[in-house]
């Protein structure tokens, strides 16, 4: 099993490029980072892990993940660079299309693409998303997107996205494309996880126990003719015990959640989250 971590990165916050570093260092997998492009101020939507608290400053002060993550990579040589989540209803799916494959090329093929549909209706309605129709829409965006990457030539018709016989380039370096990661629990997220990714993203913090989700899982997948999805824990507790355990449920990866604070409080916690998990 292998072990990352996630942090809103921001400019008060450990500098993107030292965490890196600091984490290829000690041997970790993988850095996610989060994705907000703003929050409204007239918020009224629910913060669904808040507990009744206020929305931490963190939420609308993340750099752009892309350029976040293409800073990283070039600073580093084997770690992976994921977004966690990417919310693609607010997003141009060619524009991204081009993101991703730009990313993916420029980092040697290290990208990980962790999307999701996001919880806030007001920054979706900004961008021209309702939120009753968000899944609709990443489900076409990220079959557009397929179609950019691997086809010379693409096109795609659908309610929420529509073009006819486009060339983009770069070509993602993986084949077909980035691992695509679905960031959600509730619904229909395990058919949605086989009917357009390559992998499940669920929240660790959530007490769930993964193991009847994930056989679930890879029943639906090898009913569809698919290959195994991936699971990554987002958000595992700093616990030795809660890793074994999510490596018994069958997770390749887990992702500890770093506070979004200076240097001097991160690369001391580093060392010791590099301890919790066994070696590969």
């Amino acid at each position: 099993m292998d072990a990352g971590v996630f942090i809103f990165p921001t400019e008060y916050a450990i500098h993107p490029v030292e965490l890196g570093r600091a984490l290829e260092g000690l041997g970790f997998e993988s850095l996610f980072v989060t994705e907000h492009t703003h929050i409204p101020a007239a918020r009224k939507s629910r913060w669904p892990h808040g507990g009744g608290r206020e929305l931490p400053r963190e939420y609308w002060s993340t750099y752009d993940p892309f350029v976040a993550l293409s800073a990283v990579a070039t600073a580093t040589e084997r770690l992976l660079v994921g977004t966690g989540i990417c919310l693609v209803a607010e997003h141009d799916p060619i524009v991204l299309a081009k993101s991703v494959a730009s990313l993916d090329v420029l980092s040697g093929g290290r990208f990980v693409f962790g999307i999701g549909g996001g919880w806030n209706w007001e920054e979706l309605a900004n961008h021209g998303t309702a939120f009753a129709t968000r899944w609709d829409v990443v489900r076409e965006r990220v079959e557009a997107m397929k179609a950019i990457w691997t086809s010379e030539e693409a096109s795609y018709d659908g309610e929420h996205v529509r073009f006819e016989r486009i060339w983009q380039h770069p070509k993602p370096l993986q084949k077909p494309h980035p691992p695509i990661l679905l960031g959600a629990e509730r619904g229909s997220a395990l058919e949605r996880v086989v009917a357009y990714c390559d992998g499940w993203m669920p929240a660790g913090l959530l007490g769930h126990d993964l193991r009847e989700p994930i056989a679930q899982l890879r029943r639906l997948a090898e009913e569809a003719g698919r290959q195994r999805p991936s699971v990554t824990v987002f958000g595992c507790p700093e616990d030795r015990a809660a890793v074994e355990r999510f490596g018994e449920a069958g997770v390749d990866r887990v992702l500890f959640r770093l506070p979004s604070e200076p240097a001097n409080t991160i690369l001391p916690r580093l060392e010791r989250l590099a301890a919790l998990v066994p070696e590969r």
